[in-house]
């Protein structure tokens, strides 16, 4: 399915499946406790993304299986309210 500003349908996804985050955020040792706490016991995939110019901002990729839309929405509201990440997605 293709999306564009004129579909109004969500796409539909199986789970389990394979879910990838990417966090952007100052503290690298910051970043990489908030993905654990997010993660929980959960095994997860995480590696270094891009670094800003000025070395200000860092990128990291992060992913796991999801086994449902609560889930990965749970996770992925933790990443939006952890006050050392700027920006997730």
């Amino acid at each position: 399915m293709i999306l564009d500003d004129k579909t109004q349908d969500r796409p539909k996804i199986t789970y389990p499946t394979n879910w990838g985050f990417k966090i952007i955020g100052r503290d690298r040792d910051k970043l990489l406790r908030c993905i654990k706490e997010a993660m929980r016991e959960k095994e997860h995939l995480c590696s270094l993304g891009n670094v800003s110019k000025t070395g200000k901002f860092q990128t990291y990729n992060t992913s796991c299986i999801v086994d449902s839309e609560e889930e990965r929405n749970r996770i992925f509201k933790y990443f939006e309210d952890c006050a050392d990440i700027d920006m997730v997605i």
